[in-house]
């Protein structure tokens, strides 16, 4: 089996960031996005990964990823010329994919259980259909509290997918479409027989329609734990403070002077606090600087940092960034190389207010 990553978006919700960097490569507890879905792919036994990048993002991408040996993965780079859909993606992957069957990925999902259950249970039901017609395809769903804004999937009694929707204004379930597909190479005809729908736009859900409505079997799988998408601020935020709930506390930088570190804190090789608190779960990459602060909970502090008589929680500060005398920045993603300050210092001037900000790359922002 092959993998399919897709990494072509723009990330139009996460501007003015994704200006200057790639939205797949935002990070998530110091790691970037897309390096989750890699890892899950090799996690999976999937080691023949290609990976869909736009021309104006895709060399960012490309030095980042390397040559997938990093991850335990070879990559093949494929690039969409135009954003034309996630079946336009199957149509100018097909050379890479040949007659595989195939797990496709959004690069900027993040899932909670991982894909290797997935994995196997398509390859177990394929192989078990030995006298009867193998499933074309797997599709992953969750439940979701407004199904009107999701792909819907329509399911039968004996658990065949037997309708899809995109964003129904009367949705028949409250089961919406995961960014994970696995197929067999019938998918390649599908993509080949739909048109562009209203939007320009080649749909993957109306790939998997056709299969249906032409007689294959589609299955299902309800997704069990979280699934987020990443592609706006808060989400990100959310799925910062999930992943760093599953870190353990490793102190391998300097803590000095009347410091405390509260809960599990990762300090990497590196990093220092002085006379801060830091209170986890919390991230601070090498080289960070923390002083005379209060840090976290919920915090992802990159390498190369200084937080200065401030206090920051719920929070993703991107590489070479610098927060000073700041009262309190919380719910915020902020760019590389910025710097958030107070435009006048006093003890009489400090008023308490909470600061939420997203600011992209090379950004200076004074607060009054």
């Amino acid at each position: 089996m092959k993998g399919l990553i897709l990494s072509g978006g723009a990330g139009k919700r996460l501007r003015p960031l994704t200006h200057t960097s790639a939205k797949q490569l935002v990070p998530v507890a110091n790691k970037p996005i897309l390096f989750y879905g890699i890892e899950e792919m090799a996690a999976a036994g999937i080691t023949d990964v290609g990976i869909v990048i736009a021309a104006s993002t895709g060399a960012e991408i490309r030095q980042a990823v390397g040559d997938g040996s990093d991850f335990g993965v070879r990559v093949t780079w494929i690039t969409q010329p135009e954003p034309l859909g996630l079946a336009h993606c199957v149509q100018i992957a097909r050379g890479f994919l040949g007659d595989d069957e195939f797990v496709m990925y959004l690069g900027d999902n993040m899932l909670e259980a991982g894909l290797s259950g997935f994995v196997e249970r398509f390859v177990s039901e394929r192989a078990a259909c030995a006298h009867a017609a193998p499933p074309a395809a797997q599709i992953l769903l969750a439940e979701v509290s407004d199904p009107s804004s999701f792909g819907v999937a329509e399911i039968a009694a004996d658990g065949r997918v037997v309708g899809l929707v995109e964003k129904p204004k009367r949705p028949r379930s409250n089961l919406a479409l995961v960014g994970v597909y696995l197929f067999d190479r019938t998918i390649h005809e599908a993509v080949g027989s739909i048109e562009p729908s209203a939007r320009g736009e080649f749909e993957i859900t109306d790939a998997i329609a056709w299969l249906i409505n032409e007689g294959h079997r589609v299955d299902h799988e309800v997704l069990s734990g979280w699934w987020i998408d990443t592609g706006k601020k808060d989400p990100l935020l959310e799925c910062n403070r999930l992943v760093l709930d599953t870190f353990g506390g490793r102190i391998d930088g300097c803590v000095s002077g009347e410091s405390s570190i509260e809960g599990r804190v990762v300090l990497e090789a590196g990093a220092k606090v002085v006379n801060s608190t830091v209170q986890g779960p919390a991230i601070i990459g090498s080289g960070s600087t923390v002083e005379n602060s209060r840090v976290g909970p919920y915090v992802s502090i990159a390498a190369d940092c200084r937080i200065s008589g401030s206090q920051v929680d719920n929070s993703v500060i991107l590489g070479r960034s610098t927060v000073t005398d700041v009262d309190r920045l919380s719910g915020s993603l902020v760019g590389r190389d910025s710097v958030l300050s107070r435009s006048v210092r006093s003890d009489e001037d400090r008023s308490g207010r909470r600061l939420s900000v997203m600011v992209g790359d090379h950004c200076r922002v004074e607060i009054e």
